[in-house]
């Protein structure tokens, strides 16, 4: 009987390993079925990145290196100035929807929420939106329009509403 008990956890065990290595090996195999479009997309998220980045970190000339010389840019990137200049500490978070691509093309549909504030003692404005970034390009992806809820002019939404917006409630 011992020896029947033996045979049975050895071949309990040899299964177990014969799974183990099967899986690893299937996981560690993982191959990437269309490499080019896959680099697109991680261009892409790392563009997305690189523009809320560079507009929590106040750097308009790394802001202005993302984005197409068109007229609309140059006035969100104006508005974002005027937000550097007006709020102390901005906070953005992005968080991509859905990617639409055609040709150069690119959509990028994200949903934003931010906190602007004047000084450290300061509760800050709140605001969330939904955007459409238009991006072009291939190999270089740079900003060529926005649509939507435009993250960047919270001093511009405040002036508009003639009042100081109010915080919004969690």
């Amino acid at each position: 009987m011992t020896t029947t008990r033996s045979v049975t956890r050895m071949s309990g065990i040899g299964i177990l390993l014969v799974v183990l290595l099967l899986a690893g090996a299937g996981c560690s195999g993982k191959t990437i079925q269309y490499p080019e479009d896959h680099e697109r997309y991680l261009r892409i998220d790392k563009a997305v990145e690189a523009l809320r980045e560079a507009y929590v970190k106040k750097d308009a000339s790394a802001m202005a290196a993302l984005m197409m010389p068109t007229e609309s840019v140059e006035r969100l990137q104006r508005e974002a100035e005027n937000d550097f200049e007006s709020f102390q500490d901005i906070a953005l978070e992005f968080r991509i929807e859905r990617i639409m691509i055609e040709s150069d093309d690119i959509d990028v549909y994200v949903h934003w929420q931010g906190l602007w504030k004047k000084d450290p003692d300061d509760s800050g404005i709140r605001q969330r939106g939904h955007s459409r970034l238009q991006w072009v390009g291939t190999k270089s992806i740079l900003l060529q329009g926005v649509q939507g809820d435009i993250p960047f002019g919270a001093k511009a939404r405040q002036a508009l509403t003639g009042r100081p917006a109010q915080p919004l409630t969690k």
